[in-house]
């Protein structure tokens, strides 16, 4: 004959998910604002032309990415 056990970790306490949550969804709107960006969304669609379709254009990915990013490329 077989035993189940159950055990009940329910605590009345706070857990370390219920603290961590607030930077969690801080975290979340950061990143969410970062990608509605238009350099982001540039970016986006910049990544999905193959490097032959630039060359084609007489583009490089390289300079896409600092005409997109003007000044923050040099970082």
């Amino acid at each position: 004959m077989a035993t189940i056990a159950t055990v009940d970790t329910k605590t009345g306490g706070f857990s370390a998910a219920s603290l961590l949550a607030p930077f969690r969804a801080v975290g979340r709107f950061m990143i969410m604002l970062a990608e509605a960006s238009p350099q982001m969304r540039a970016l986006s669609r910049l990544s999905e032309v193959s490097d032959e379709e630039l060359k084609a254009k007489g583009l490089t990915r390289d300079g896409e990415i600092r005409r997109i990013l003007g000044g923050a490329a040099a970082i």
